[in-house]
This record gives structure tokens, sequence and C-alpha cells, in this order.
């Protein structure tokens, strides 16, 4: 049975706000403000974000803040640096169980196609969704192709097959990322079937090109975005998050 999406999406659709690449990317991405969680709760909160997406030690750490702000809390329970070379893999760091226990409405798993570890996380993958599912809790799947298993393919492909992976795994709502091309993301969105898709942020860019991006990712059939860096990195966080949540609300 699939579990209702009605906590972290509205109308139908999804504005997250990402705020994992601490992990991921270390601390580069941070200055003086929005290196401290509570700034970023303060902009999902005032931004309307329907939901915000932490690793475990910021989920546990800022726990009571949290549920002051009333933010719907994606806990993701898998999680890399960017130190080791090669290809990549992303094991588990927190239990459904765990997540359940923070307030989590939602969990959120990475899954590194084309890499030679790609079996193990889709093994992981299976037993959170079980378990998740069992306890109403829905799934998204990050679904990145990385690795010597994605040498030759084309971005299309590559775009399309991670949605397609996303439907076929039994994940409720796919994040991937967008290539540039509107045909492709459409092309990706059908592979989906009745999957949910929402588009990762990406690198930090201009305005501009930023809001026409959101405009083609709505137009495509995605549900919204999980977007982070363009937001909190801004001198005017709550302003383009206005902006962009015109877009995807209508």
């Amino acid at each position: 049975m699939k579990p209702p999406l009605n906590k972290i999406t509205k109308n139908g659709k999804a504005f997250f706000l990402a705020y994992d690449q601490g992990l991921e990317h270390g601390p580069e991405d941070f200055n003086e403000k929005n290196v401290n969680p509570e700034y970023i709760l303060d902009i999902a909160k005032r931004g309307k974000f329907t939901g915000i997406i932490f690793q475990k030690g910021i989920a546990e750490k800022y726990n009571k803040e949290i549920k002051k702000a009333k933010v719907q809390l994606i806990i993701k329970l898998n999680g890399k640096t960017n130190l080791v070379k090669g290809d990549p893999i992303s094991k588990q760091l927190c239990t459904v169980k765990e997540a359940i226990k923070l307030g989590a409405s939602a969990v959120g798993y990475t899954i590194y196609i084309g890499s030679i570890h790609e079996d193990y996380m889709f093994q992981e993958f299976e037993k959170i969704q079980r378990e998740a599912h069992s306890k109403g809790l829905p799934v998204i799947a990050w679904i990145y192709p990385r690795g010597k298993g994605i040498k030759g393919k084309s971005k299309k492909e590559l775009l399309a097959y991670s949605a397609r992976v996303g439907l076929e795994i039994g994940a409720d709502i796919i994040k991937i990322q967008y290539n540039g091309n509107k045909k492709d993301l459409k092309w990706a969105v059908k592979s989906a079937g009745k999957t949910m898709v929402v588009i990762a942020g990406g690198m930090k860019t201009n305005e501009k090109d930023l809001l026409r991006q959101v405009k083609d990712i709505m137009n495509s059939g995605s549900i919204g975005l999980a977007i982070g860096r363009n937001i909190w990195q801004s001198k005017n966080p709550l302003k383009i998050s206005e902006k962009i949540r015109r877009i995807i609300f209508k």
C-alpha cells in the first residue's frame, strides 16, 4: 500500500529545502550564516517549504528547533563524503525506526546506478522501503548515475534510466538531476510512471536561469524541487523562495 504524501506535499506539489550537503560536500558550501542549521530552519518555515532534508545528526541535535518550526522533516538515511574516489557507495547511517522517533514525515536514500556497488545499495533500499511502508512512511529515492558503468551512455538515456529505476524499485518519489533539456526531462517523467519526480536544485546559478529552469521542470510534469544552495547561499533566500514557490504552485 502506497503511503500518503500529503504531509510533504501541498496540492500534489513538492518544495523541499535540502541541507544534506555538509556531509556530501564538506563545509565549503557554508558561510557564517548558513553554517547554522537554525538559519536554514527559519528559511524553511518562513519560505513555506513543504519539507526540509537533514541528515541524522542535525535531526537529532536540532530536534526541538525542528518541532518548534513545524517544518515537515525528511531524513536522509545514507550518505558519504566526496573524499573517496572511484565508484561511489553510500551506506545506511540512520534506521527507519530512528527516523520515526525523530519525527520524520518521510525518509530518503541515495542509489548510484552504474557504480560497481549499486547492488549493495539496492539491497539496503529494499529493506528500508519495506520497513518504511509498513510504518506508513513515504520513501524518496535519490537516483544518480555514477561510476564506470555509465561510460558511453547519453545524458537523455541516463536521466530516463534514473527515473525508471525509481519506479521499478518502489520509490514513492524520485529525486533526479535535470540535464537542461526539456524534452529529455519530459521523457524521464513519463518513464517514472506513477512515481512522482522532484528535481535536484543543482549547482549555483544566477536567478534568471534558475527561474527559467524551474518553469521547464514544472512544465515537464515533475511535482517540484529539492533545492538547497541556490536558496540558502542567496543574499535574499526568502525572496527567491517566494519566486520559485509561485512557479511551483502557480
